[in-house]
């Protein structure tokens, strides 16, 4: 599951349609939420960098940490520094959000931080309309050929609607995603900071809706941390198609990163519980199975131990050439020969005219194994 969202991310989206989007929802009895962003981030980048993603470049909007520790993280990943500076652009919300640090006078002895290229710092959070279009002036960097795209990744938007409205938040979201210079975006939200219809907004504009849940039932400190090492990952994909399909895993949490864990019996309960309610049955028995496998299909041989010929339609035999044993598709059979009857039905098909187009006459079941 967790591969079917990476590859989601790195394949983008097809000319004219809305890109993916991805959002996951953690809440405090499951705070894995970064640890996952962390690891679709540097499956990213890693693909980004291989050459194999349909984006040139990721833009991070940095609003819960500081950009020095997503390039730290990069680099722990296996990204090397000169690519993170060739393929990542971040745009800093951290540093001052509301502008406010840019309005004190600094002091003589403080050194300024040494900010790199690859960074520029937003100081207007609340202006939506504002940090949409830097996004886009940011990433112009990676549009060096014709119709190329880069990913935005928005680490806590929980942030955002700490100072923006949500419908202006989901706007921005919208507005992303109907880009045709983004190629995918994804982002981070803490649940039980907002209220459910924030939530079920943010899902509602995501094509891609990814939840922690907590393992088993609370009631002692054991519980909470065992949820700080394992959780399960309900993920709701919307495919182009209009359907919807459930997923579920389980998620482990070590030294080494996140490791997901297929969960076969829940993903049976979940397929089950798709299916539609109707009044009749729409699985067989096996006694149904075994009447069914009975059933003699017309097209299926029923030989008697004789060499059959099938007429094809295409070719005129001689008359006598003619197998009076002939079997013909959607004929009736041969009246069997009694005390009354003294000879074999038989039904010939005789062309019209050579004339005739060869396909006129072709039999329809002919590719059939008949």
């Amino acid at each position: 599951m967790a591969d079917s969202i990476s590859r989601s991310l790195r394949d983008g989206c097809l000319e004219g349609e809305h890109a993916p989007a991805l959002i996951i929802e953690d809440s405090l009895a499951t705070p894995l939420g970064p640890s996952v962003f962390d690891h679709f981030l540097a499956n990213l980048v890693s693909q980004i960098a291989a050459g194999k993603s349909q984006a040139s470049g990721l833009v991070i909007v940095a609003l819960n940490r500081s950009p020095s520790f997503y390039i730290d993280l990069l680099v722990r990943k296996g990204v090397e520094t000169l690519l993170v500076d060739k393929w990542i652009q971040i745009l800093d919300c951290y540093l001052d959000p509301l502008g406010w640090k840019n309005q004190v006078q600094p002091l003589e002895n403080v050194q300024k931080p040494i900010m790199k290229e690859t960074v520029v710092v937003f100081r207007n959070v609340r202006d939506i309309n504002k940090l949409l279009s830097l996004i886009h002036e940011v990433g112009k960097g990676f549009l060096g050929q014709d119709k190329a795209r880069f990913a935005v990744a928005i680490d806590l938007v929980s942030s955002l609607l700490r100072y923006a409205s949500l419908p202006s938040v989901a706007g921005l979201l919208n507005n992303l995603r109907s880009s045709d210079q983004i190629s995918s975006v994804f982002g981070l939200m803490h649940s039980d900071l907002h209220e459910p219809r924030v939530c079920m907004a943010l899902a509602y504009v995501s094509s891609m809706f990814a939840s922690l849940q907590p393992i088993g039932s609370p009631g002692n400190l054991q519980w909470l941390e065992k949820n700080y090492q394992k959780a399960r990952l309900h993920v709701r994909l919307k495919r182009r198609n209009g359907r919807v399909k459930l997923l579920e895993e389980e998620l482990h949490l070590d030294q080494a990163g996140i490791k997901f864990v297929a969960i076969a019996s829940e993903n049976a309960y979940v397929n089950k519980s798709l299916l539609p309610k109707v009044q009749f049955n729409l699985q067989l028995s096996d006694q149904e199975r075994v009447d069914r496998a009975k059933v003699i299909l017309p097209y299926e041989h029923q030989d008697n131990g004789e060499a059959i010929q099938i007429y094809d339609g295409r070719r005129s035999l001689p008359e006598t050439r003619r197998d009076p044993q002939l079997v013909l598709p959607l004929a009736v059979p041969a009246i069997p020969e009694t005390e009354t009857s003294s000879g074999k039905g038989e039904i010939h098909y005789i062309r019209d005219s050579d004339d005739e187009r060869p396909d006129s006459d072709e039999d329809p079941d002919d590719d059939l194994d008949i």
